[in-house]
């Protein structure tokens, strides 16, 4: 238009035929300047073209889309989860955690430092520096139920310890520790439960010379998690009398044990014992038994 006194719509077709390179003839004769701006146009427009093409090309053939795809099918799936679990730092503890809660159905998200650990299928993996408040948040510690921090250093253990009990009073946090003196600082941050590998391994091996069936049995009620086999606990709100309750023959689940108002636990209580309002019975038996067996409590 400006170049050639072309109008409107003839400026707009030569532009079209001359990018899509169908190229019918010139409308009106182009100046030397015009035929310029046409070579630059073309130019321009096929680099454009080769551009866009091999961008495209990239993301399908390196599965580029298909990780930004997946990772928003993340971010959606995790705005909408609750009562799910956070586990820090994806080792060898981080993995056995992680297949204990998948084989039992509990949702979970995975936070890891390292870019090329590779996530089990489905499983949601947010690769990124777990200490970070924003991380966590991102991971749903405000609606999470519980988080596992199983890193290899006891300091980034106690910094999210103190970061997740800020961000969540009442969450549940299980910390890992390496060495004896990081237990008390760590339940004094904020953990519930510390646990020390080596030590529970050096234990487990020790009870397996002494009661091998016994101690496979303990290890497959404390990992299995089913319709068909559950340990759960129920809170009593009343005073109940474990004797005239015969909760076996009501419902067909076993009481295991007693978790008293003082968190001491009572093993395998007597018919006679009473409860208190606010204790929890430790029961086993089926989801149904359970499931009668909270109704039946309440």
């Amino acid at each position: 238009m400006i170049i050639d006194d072309y109008n409107w719509l003839d400026s707009l077709f030569m532009t079209i035929i001359t990018i899509s390179t169908v190229g019918y003839g010139e409308i009106h004769p182009l100046s030397p300047g015009g035929r310029l701006f046409t070579i630059f146009l073309i130019i321009t427009s096929i680099g454009l073209v080769a551009y866009y093409l091999t961008f495209v090309t990239r993301l399908l053939a390196d599965g580029e889309w298909a990780r930004e795809y997946k990772l928003y099918k993340q971010f959606n799936h995790l705005k909408k989860m609750e009562n799910h679990v956070i586990v820090c730092g994806y080792g060898r503890n981080g993995r056995e955690a992680c297949e204990v809660l998948r084989d039992n159905g509990v949702e979970f998200a995975v936070i890891e430092a390292q870019q090329g650990t590779a996530p089990h299928p489905g499983d949601i993996m947010i690769y990124a520096d777990a200490t970070r408040d924003e991380v966590l948040l991102q991971a749903g510690i405000l609606k999470a139920k519980a988080i596992i921090i199983s890193l290899p250093d006891d300091a980034a253990n106690l910094f999210v310890v103190l970061t997740a009990r800020q961000l969540n009073p009442s969450i549940t946090i299980i910390s890992r520790a390496s060495y004896d003196q990081s237990v008390s600082k760590l339940k004094i941050a904020g953990a519930n439960n510390v646990i020390m590998p080596d030590k529970i391994g050096g234990a487990h091996m020790a009870t397996l010379v002494l009661i091998p069936d016994v101690q496979e049995f303990i290890t497959l009620m404390s990992t299995q998690h089913n319709d068909l086999f559950q340990i759960t606990e129920v809170e009593v709100s009343t005073a109940i009398h474990l004797g005239a309750l015969n909760l076996w023959q009501q419902t067909g689940c076993t009481i295991l044990g007693v978790k008293q108002n003082d968190n001491k636990y009572l093993r395998n209580p007597k018919p006679d014992y009473t409860t208190v309002p606010g204790e929890r019975l430790l029961l086993m038996g089926s989801k149904e038994q359970l499931e009668q067996a909270d109704k039946w409590l309440k």
